[in-house]
Order: C-alpha cells, then sequence, then structure tokens
C-alpha cells in the first residue's frame, strides 16, 4: 500500500506525522510524496485558531478532490474537537482521535505492534515539511497542564505526559544512525517534560542525558513557555550541540491582559528571564508569539506589548489576531475588539518584527556560524547554490563548486541579501 502523509501547525505535529510514517513503513507499506501516487492519506489536523482549523479541512478536501479514490484518514487536534464534522468529510474511512493517534497505523492494518519489524528504507521519512533526511522531529511531550484561557489544545490534548528517556534516545539514536544532522525535540508544552515520570526528572535532565548518550550533531528545541525555565538551564548551552535559538512566547506585554489570558508571568518576569539568556548565549536568537486584539485588549494595552517587544530585542515573531475557539473560557470573554482595529495592530506589529528581525540579520555579519546544508541546486557548471539554517535559525546561502547537501560546515557571514545571510564557506 502507498501512503502519503501530510499535517497542519506545530512541530509536534509534524513530529507525529514521522512517527506515524515509520509505522507503516515497518510494516511493509511505502510512503509516497504525491497524494496522486497514494491509496491512503493520513492527515494529522490543527485546532489552534480558526485559520489552522480551516486549513485542516481544505487538505482533507483538496486529498479527496485530487484523487477521488483516495483513503483518507483524519486526526489531531481539528479531528478530536470537532469529531462529527471531520466524519463527514468525503473519503474519510477512519477518524482518530489524539488519545489514538500513536496506534493509528497498527489499528488499520489490523496488527497488534509493528515496532521492531524491519523497514523498507533505512534513513529517516521524508515527508512535507520536513528537511530531506537531516533534520527530524521528535516527539517528547504531549499534553498541557497549564490554563490559558484562549488555548483550545489543552483541551483536545489533555493533561502533560512525558515520553520515557530511553525511547526518546532510541529514536534519536536512530535518526542520526540513518544520517540526520539536527533533532528538534517536540512538545505541547516541551518545559514540563518529566514532572509526570518522577520528582527529579526535568527537560534539563533530558538534555543532559541527550548530550551525553547520543552524537547527534545538533539539538534544536520548539517552544517553551518562559515559566518553565529559570536562568541556570542556559548554562547547558556551553555546549555547541545545543542550538542557540529559543521561542518563548510573550502573548502580550501588558500584565492585565497577561492575568486574562492565564498567563503564569508578568512582563518583568519575562524580560528578567531572557536578560539572563542573553548574557549567557552569545549571538542568541529569541523568537515570540504576540495574540493581538484579545477581548478587552485597549491601545494602552497594545503599546505597552510593543514597547516591551522592543525592549527584550526578539530576532522574529510571530503575529496572531486573537481567534476566539471552542470550549475555552476566552470565548465568553468581553469586549470584543473591532476587526478593523486587529487589523491595524497586527500591521503595526508585523512591521515592528519585520524590523527587528532585519537588524539582526545584519548584526551577524563577520561572525561564523555552523550551517546545515538541507538544499541543493546546480545553477551552472561546477556551481550550486546551497541553502541552509544557523544553529540560531537564520536563512543562510553559498555558492559552491560542489554539492555538499547535507553538510555541517562553518560559514563567514558577509552579507545579507533578499532576508538570507550570504556567506563563505571557512
Amino acid at each position: 500500500m502507498k501512503v502519503f502523509l501530510d499535517s497542519v501547525g506545530c512541530r509536534l505535529n509534524q513530529s507525529e506525522i514521522e512517527r506515524i510514517a515509520r509505522k507503516f513503513l515497518q510494516a511493509g507499506h511505502v510512503v509516497v510524496a504525491d497524494v496522486l501516487e497514494a491509496d491512503l492519506v493520513v492527515i494529522n489536523t490543527c485546532a489552534v485558531t480558526a485559520k489552522a482549523a480551516s486549513d485542516s479541512r481544505g487538505k482533507i478536501r483538496l486529498a479527496a478532490r485530487v484523487n477521488p479514490k483516495v483513503k483518507i484518514i483524519s486526526t489531531g487536534c481539528w479531528s478530536t474537537l470537532e469529531p462529527e464534522r471531520a466524519a463527514q468529510m468525503d473519503n474519510i474511512v477512519q477518524l482518530v482521535l489524539n488519545e489514538n493517534k500513536d496506534t493509528l497505523a497498527q489499528e488499520f492494518l489490523g496488527l497488534a505492534d509493528v515496532e521492531g519489524k524491519p523497514s523498507q528504507t533505512e534513513s529517516w521519512p521524508s515527508l512535507p515539511g520536513s528537511y530531506a533526511d537531516l533534520r527530524a522531529f521528535i516527539k517528547v511531550q504531549d499534553g498541557c497542564d497549564n490554563f490559558c484561557t484562549f488555548c483550545v489544545t489543552r483541551v483536545v490534548r489533555g493533561k502533560s505526559t512525558s515520553l520515557p528517556i530511553q525511547g526518546i534516545l532510541s529514536e534519536i539514536q536512530s535518526a542520526a544512525k540513518s544520517g540526520v544532522n539536527e533533532v528538534v525535540l517536540s512538545g505541547v508544552n516541551l518545559g514540563s517534560w518529566g514532572r509526570d515520570l518522577s520528582q527529579s526528572d526535568t527537560l534539563r535532565t533530558l538534555l543532559k542525558t541527550i548530550l551525553k548518550e547520543s552524537d547527534i550533531k545538533r539539538i534544536r528545541l520548539s517552544s517553551l513557555e518562559p515559566w518553565d525555565i529559570d536562568g541556570s538551564f542556559f548554562e547547558l548551552w556551553e555546549n555547541p550541540r545545543l542550538c542557540r535559538h529559543f521561542h518563548l512566547p510573550l502573548q502580550s506585554g501588558s500584565d492585565r491582559i497577561l492575568k486574562r489570558m492565564g498567563r503564569r508571568i508578568t512582563s518583568r518576569d519575562f524580560v528578567r528571564l531572557v536578560r539572563e539568556a542573553y548574557a549567557l548565549i552569545p549571538d542568541l536568537a529569541l523568537t515570540t508569539d504576540i495574540i493581538i486584539g484579545f477581548p478587552g485588549e485597549e491601545q494602552v494595552d497594545f503599546e505597552k506589548t510593543s514597547a516591551l517587544v522592543e525592549e527584550v530585542g526578539f530576532s522574529g515573531g510571530h503575529v496572531f489576531n486573537y481567534s476566539p475557539r471552542p470550549k475555552t473560557p476566552a470565548l465568553a470573554f468581553s469586549p470584543e475588539i473591532d476587526s478593523a482595529v486587529k487589523k491595524e495592530r497586527s500591521r503595526i506589529m508585523r512591521l515592528q518584527f519585520q524590523q527587528l528581525h532585519r537588524q539582526f540579520r545584519m548584526q551577524q555579519i563577520n561572525k561564523t556560524f555552523q550551517v546545515l546544508w538541507e538544499h541543493s541546486a546546480q545553477i551552472a557548471p561546477n556551481t550550486w547554490k546551497l541553502t541552509g539554517f544557523t544553529d540560531t535559525y537564520l536563512k543562510t546561502q553559498v555558492l559552491c563548486s560542489e554539492d555538499r547537501l547535507g553538510k555541517l560546515e562553518s560559514i563567514r557571514i558577509t552579507g545579507v541579501v533578499q532576508s538570507m545571510l550570504q556567506g563563505n564557506i571557512q
């Protein structure tokens, strides 16, 4: 059977779709890159915003339209949030809630388990949204015990659960053995890893173990809630295998709005935390999320957010208009913010992040970084264009006389062209 897999949303969804792919491969099936070739399509949906839910439905509709005979399995957060609606979509043969996602392949194939069976390929599966066989998304945690009033993810993902450390190590070692150079540790609430396993296990414990017991070249973290870490956490970044990029969601710079959001931090605590990070990690890249137009957000609240973004000096960020989500406390909050006001505030905030990102890129000129070449294209005889990311997650490009795809190399940054760092291989 030929299986096409795709996902919408976060890095956790990407890691889950890669795990599902490996199960099908271990059972002797083939993962294909085109829905037209597929007998079965698996789509891991998202519900974090109304747009993400719409995009999820769009992927299901597109698969059914492009390949009318294909069977579709819908799983993930939107499918869990609105199962009746998902089940009624064209070509859906099975609906798998989040709680049953880990056994999706086994259940569909009617197998007790496929773990340990030989795969048709020894390489890490290359899927839409992944980066060839060079980066792997590793799920280490699921669920969330926080109570952010705007967030539907905790509703559809349940309580925080940590995957055992030996299973995580096994996946990382398998990825490294097959040629993967970078792993991305992913979870709904990554910083809570270990709390349900023992009193002593923490994300710090996990990172120290991975560094000691694996030879993976780079370790990247997905989003971290700022209250889950402290200044001592950043001491681990003395090890250059840890990527110098943190994504710490701020959501608002107004303490009044943060309290209404149920966020467990104040604006000043956030600033203190990032100052500790900057002090310990040279050239650190720090990105964030901002929600615009949360119910009750006044102009002064927006101005506080803008001021805090500038004070922190983020290297970039995502801006989201507040999206009312089913079964969340904020759904009942008022007053609602006019859509035109949200649009204008979002425009201003995006411009601010663009400027900060531009400044951060320019600051990297004449510095040297390790870049993992994730894409290559021959543009002339004996000339390849190589593209990859620094550990600080800045896209970088060089011209080279040979194809060096997959290599991790030192690059001296010489300039910025069209939002991309340019440099020379050292």
